[in-house]
């Protein structure tokens, strides 16, 4: 009982959240998309890319486009890859690309605080136990995010970062997700999202 109610709770708190975010952030949203329409022109503002949500329904994630108008898939990005464009790249280091996600958190696609929703092929296939995780709604931030915060720098050292990212990162976030879920509390979500913020 105690767990569904801070469940309910969980779901108002990321609506009233998301929304005040969305207006809050609304000013900067369109100085931002002045100077993206300035530094990238050949595409659209945002970028739209099929994700896994709760209980494996995918859904369109929607985040600021950061690459160049290529027209094609990309599922594992280093720090170095060309396709990101120099202004793409400044919003991926601060991380702004992903404000736009306040709106799938809102729509109720998304939690503040779960694990990072993967694309088709990830947490679709678990198996298992593992499968806990798609009970969750996938969230801006998480413990595995903080974790990885710097996870495309650490792709760039790696000479394959695709096998780097399924034999090492992925796993381990797997684990943490599962500990995240059988830990989980209001509280423990204060505290990611108050990491999220002050970490660096």
């Amino acid at each position: 009982m105690m767990r569904k109610l801070s469940l309910a709770i969980k779901w108002v708190f990321d609506r009233i959240v998301a929304l005040i975010g969305m207006l809050f952030i609304s000013p900067f949203m369109l100085v931002i998309f002045i100077i993206h329409k300035i530094k990238m022109p050949d595409g659209s503002f945002f970028f739209w890319q099929v994700r896994i949500g709760q209980y494996g329904k995918p859904f369109k994630i929607c985040k600021i486009r950061t690459m160049e108008n290529i027209g094609e898939e990309v599922y594992v990005t280093t720090s170095l890859d060309p396709r990101v464009t120099p202004f793409g790249r400044w919003l991926r280091d601060k991380k702004i690309d992903a404000l736009s996600e306040l709106f799938n958190v809102f729509v109720g696609q998304m939690s503040l605080v779960g694990p990072r929703p993967d694309v088709p092929g990830y947490a679709d296939t678990l198996q298992g136990g593992e499968r806990v995780i798609l009970l969750m709604k996938p969230g801006l931030t998480g413990p595995a995010s903080l974790k990885y915060r710097h996870e495309e720098e650490l792709l760039s050292r790696q000479e394959d970062p695709v096998k780097y990212n399924d034999e090492v990162i992925y796993p381990d976030k797997v684990k943490i997700n599962m500990e995240y879920y059988r830990n989980w509390s209001l509280l423990l979500d204060l505290k990611i999202l108050f990491m999220t913020f002050f970490s660096h």
